[in-house]
């Protein structure tokens, strides 16, 4: 039996990245194979492309801290993997790799970034893949260009009454093409891999409770072609859990250590016009800005609950699935809280979002952890 461990985005932008991992190390420690989203590229490189809010490159050495903290497998294919242009991918990279952990879902071209981490623990292969469903383009892996894999999400508007300019409804669909593509690289995993892992940056940013239509979709055929689980992230926020085929999609893990002054605009040069624009934006759109007594937690108050997702393999295939409640503390550190009122506090939030969503996850609360009911079907 081996235990795998997965959490949500990484964010390792402050001083000491080591004290905001410490409270949950031990349980990250605990699995047998622990696998993290790293969001931003680590480089010294001062290259800046990007067409998304900028993110600026964290430094190198936080990567240590994730493995020393006993990550394993680090995802990469993300909005921001191409922030610091293609120098930063191979930076990234590189250092992942130097620090011990083995990192996914990016490289210097698409080839290197749909080849999987394969990683064995008691006996078992282990497998993970990881693809970027949000954009932008040019944090895209080609042939000749490096970046992440990636899932091509169409947008569709339509105005279903007589009110020109008035409120759309919104179609979210996955390319087939592109969903085709993830679908062969899982289904070659499975040939070579005792247990498989799928990552998907997906989801709508900062807005409680949301699955956009094309997320259950894109989970599902993941798991139609031979995955044992999916993780999502990068909405920065915790979403609900669907049980499919027996087997758990995470719609959003949220966040873990996400701690970053790069989204908070100051009276410094160093506040950009396009990280002023993109705070008033983030008020328009999501009706809030980062508390001023947390201004390396730049994001909505609900995030602070967040979870380790753990789920267990044995020879025969998946045997148990659930999580592990974390409250982020006023210091921006995940704080495991299993059984404990807090814990319950969590729980009880994860719980409400999932139905809220419409997903179909049921719940059973033991010893502090809780358990995902696998044989349920979606609820009608």
């Amino acid at each position: 039996m081996i235990t795998v461990a997965s959490v949500g985005d990484l964010i390792l932008d402050e001083p000491d990245p080591a004290s905001y991992l410490a409270p949950a190390a031990a349980l990250l420690k605990a699995a047998d194979v622990t696998v993290g989203h790293v969001e931003v590229p680590h480089s010294t490189t001062t290259v800046r492309q990007s067409t998304d809010v900028p993110a600026p490159p964290a430094d190198p050495a936080a990567l240590t801290a994730l493995a020393d903290a006993g990550f394993d497998v680090v995802t990469l294919a993300g909005n921001h993997i191409h922030d610091a242009g293609s120098e930063g991918v191979a930076d990234t990279v590189a250092h992942a790799r130097a620090a011990g952990l083995v990192p996914v879902g990016a490289g210097a071209n698409l080839a290197e970034a749909r080849t999987p981490a394969v990683v064995e623990r008691g006996g078992l292969r282990v497998g993970v893949l990881s693809y970027n469903c949000v954009g932008p383009r040019e944090s895209w892996a080609t042939s000749g260009k490096a970046g992440c894999a990636y899932v091509h999400v169409l947008t569709h508007y339509e105005l279903d009454h007589a009110s020109p300019g008035g409120p759309p409804r919104i179609y979210t669909f996955a390319d087939p093409e592109s969903l085709a593509v993830l679908e062969a690289d899982v289904a070659r995993l499975r040939e070579q891999a005792d247990v498989v892992l799928v990552g998907l940056h997906k989801g709508v940013g900062h807005t409680p409770a949301a699955v956009a239509m094309y997320e259950s979709p894109v989970a599902r055929a993941a798991i139609d072609a031979g995955a044992d689980a999916v993780f999502g992230h990068h909405a920065h926020i915790m979403r609900g859990i669907e049980t499919y085929r027996g087997r758990p999609i995470f719609h959003g893990l949220g966040n873990f250590v996400t701690v970053t002054r790069a989204l908070t605009p100051d009276a410094s040069s160093r506040s950009s016009a396009e990280l002023t624009a993109w705070a008033h934006r983030r008020k328009e759109l999501y009706g809030f800005a980062p508390g001023p007594d947390m201004p390396a937690y730049p994001f909505h108050p609900e995030s602070r609950n967040t979870a380790i997702a753990v789920c267990r393999f044995d020879g025969e295939g998946l045997v148990e699935a659930g999580f592990e409640p974390c409250w982020i503390d006023d210091r921006g550190r995940p704080v495991p809280c299993g059984d404990t009122e807090e814990g319950g506090r969590v729980a009880d939030y994860i719980e409400d979002i999932t139905r809220r969503a419409g997903l179909n996850g049921r719940f059973v609360r033991k010893d502090g952890r809780v358990l995902i009911q696998l044989t349920t079907e979606r609820a009608s």
